[in-house]
Parts: C-alpha cells; sequence; structure tokens
C-alpha cells in the first residue's frame, strides 16, 4: 500500500493531545508509563453512547466490562483484547472504542484487563482472554450473549492475543470464534518489513518503541516465546482453520505489513479475509475518529465488519 501523506486532521487531534497531556517519554519507569496512558486515555476518551447498559464483572479474578445495546436478545459479542503493547492499558483505555462498536453493531461487548508484562510474559495474555471466552460461552446468556456468535477482537497488541487465542483454537479443535478482527495488529517480531523502514518514527508507535514491547512481552530476544507462532501469529505455517477475518492497517505505521502479510496467508490458504488500509493515517487511528473524517471512516468500516460477522457469519470486501 503506498502512503498518502499524513491526514492534516489526525495531526491536528495529536498535536492538541501533545498540548493537553505533556511530553511522553518512554524512559519513564513502567509505572509511570502505564498511569500517565490511564490517564490521558481518560482526559481524551469520547462519552459513552448512553442507551448502553455496562456493567463491571469478576470472572476468576479477571476484571470484565461488559456492553449491552438494548434491543432483542440475544445478540453477537464482540470480545475484545486492549492495545498498549501488552505493557498498558486497560478497560479504560479502550473504553470508547468498544462502547461505540457495541452500540453501532448491535452487538454485546466485552473487554477486559489481562496480565501485563513484563511481570507477566506471553502466554498469560492469551491465557486469560481463553478463560473469558470459555466464561462467556458457559454463561453468555445470561448477559444476552448469542454464544454461537462470538467474535474475538483486538488493537495493536491486542489483535495479537485475538490472533494467538483463535490459532490455539484451531490447534485445540475447539469451537472457533464466528470471526476474527484485527485493528493495526502488531502480529510479527520481524522489523526489516517496508512499512518498519518508512515509518520507524512515525506519530503514534515508532520502531524503537515496538521493540521494547516485544521484548518485554516475549523475554530476551532467543528466548523460546519468539518463535512461538501464538506470540507471533505471523509465524504460523497453517492457519486454514481460523474464521473469517477483517484487519485494518495505517500505511503510518510500523505495524502495517503485519496486518497485509497476515491478511495474504489466510486467504492463500482459503480462509476469507478482508483488508481495509488507511494510506493517510498512523497507529492507533480510531482514536481520532470524532477530530478526523478519514479516521472516522476508517472506524465506520470497522463497525461495519463487526456487524456482518456478527449478524451475517460473514465479510464482505468495502
Amino acid at each position: 500500500m503506498a502512503s498518502l501523506p499524513f491526514d492534516p486532521e489526525m495531526q491536528a487531534f495529536l498535536d492538541a493531545q501533545a498540548r493537553l497531556n505533556g511530553p511522553w517519554d518512554m524512559d519513564w519507569p513502567l509505572e509511570r508509563q502505564r498511569k500517565e496512558w490511564e490517564d490521558q486515555c481518560r482526559r481524551s476518551r469520547a462519552r459513552r453512547p448512553e442507551r448502553l447498559m455496562v456493567e463491571d464483572l469478576d470472572v476468576h479474578g479477571i476484571h470484565v466490562r461488559i456492553y449491552r445495546p438494548p434491543g432483542e436478545d440475544p445478540k453477537p459479542c464482540l470480545l475484545h483484547a486492549h492495545g498498549g503493547g501488552w505493557t498498558m492499558g486497560s478497560c479504560e483505555t479502550q473504553d470508547d472504542l468498544v462502547a461505540e462498536i457495541a452500540d453501532q453493531a448491535d452487538v454485546v461487548g466485552v473487554l477486559f484487563d489481562y496480565r501485563l508484562a513484563p511481570e507477566h510474559r506471553h502466554p498469560a495474555q492469551i491465557e486469560d482472554a481463553r478463560i473469558v471466552l470459555d466464561w462467556v460461552r458457559s454463561t453468555g446468556r445470561a448477559i444476552g450473549i448469542d454464544p454461537a456468535r462470538i467474535l474475538l477482537s483486538g488493537d495493536s497488541a491486542g489483535g495479537q492475543i485475538a490472533a494467538g487465542l483463535a490459532l490455539q483454537l484451531t490447534a485445540e479443535k475447539a469451537e472457533r470464534p464466528r470471526g476474527l478482527v484485527l485493528i493495526n495488529p502488531g502480529l510479527s517480531a520481524s522489523m526489516d518489513t517496508p512499512s518498519y523502514a518508512a515509518n520507524a518514527n512515525a506519530p503514534g508507535l515508532s520502531r524503537a518503541e515496538m521493540l521494547g514491547y516485544l521484548t518485554a512481552f516475549l523475554g530476551p530476544e532467543g528466548s523460546p516465546n519468539w518463535c512461538d507462532p501464538l506470540a507471533l501469529p505471523n509465524l504460523a505455517k497453517d492457519v486454514s482453520g481460523l474464521p473469517p477475518s477483517f484487519i485494518t492497517v495505517a500505511g503510518h505505521d510500523p505495524l502495517q505489513d503485519d496486518g497485509v502479510i497476515f491478511r495474504d496467508k489466510l486467504v492463500s490458504q482459503g480462509v476469507p479475509a478482508v483488508l481495509r488500509e488507511e494510506p493517510a493515517l498512523a497507529h492507533s487511528y480510531w482514536r481520532a475518529r470524532h477530530a478526523s473524517k478519514a479516521a472516522m471512516a476508517g472506524f465506520k468500516a470497522i463497525v461495519e465488519a463487526v456487524r456482518q460477522l456478527g449478524h451475517e457469519g460473514l465479510i464482505r470486501a468495502p
């Protein structure tokens, strides 16, 4: 995908956020980074749609937040893993993303706080996602969910968790999810792709930041996690058992090629997969959706993909 000049409305959004939040330093102690990120996301997130019912629950020690639109039950479910480089983030940082998707796509959103790296490295994140998935399948009807219509989704690091869990379910010949929705996913440790070269210092995510996140998540380079397809789904040789998938990537994102490579692998093995490209946008562009027309168009495409996969069980190219 050829990148276009960076969207001026997203740039204005990022500039406004920088003025509001002040500088960010990736060399801060991790606890400070986590607190600063939580605070920044709370200050800038959109208000939830008022008609949603939102409930916080404890599921086997994991904090889970449920977003239920009004209307007839049961509904499809979007089980979403948040981004944050596997080291930061929570239900608070992605609250407005899942709330708006649930409301607009008419699905029950389920967002959860998985254990964070480096205190808890791979596979802790997939283990937590599996616990929540099993809970949704066993008790979902009590909260208005159709257990046969569960989508796995994630943004950035959460995209790896969703894809890794789907691969694990396939390997175990367990019931597969109805669909995958991957938003700017990190699916590889390879940093020699064209998008890493072109976007090493891109807004939203840099090459250096990503290397730090991968090391925290996987452990020192050369350790077994760096060869595990569940941790790095682009290493998977067989993806033929995965469900229909929607992947969105941005032109000003070092992770752009991660999503393209995964889409190509799915299609080559007969899995229906649609790639949505945002050539003028950067990593986590959805945060700018209420300030940038291009970002809002990309977000609407995510909503439509969730609606199609959840309610129709298929994905159509836009």
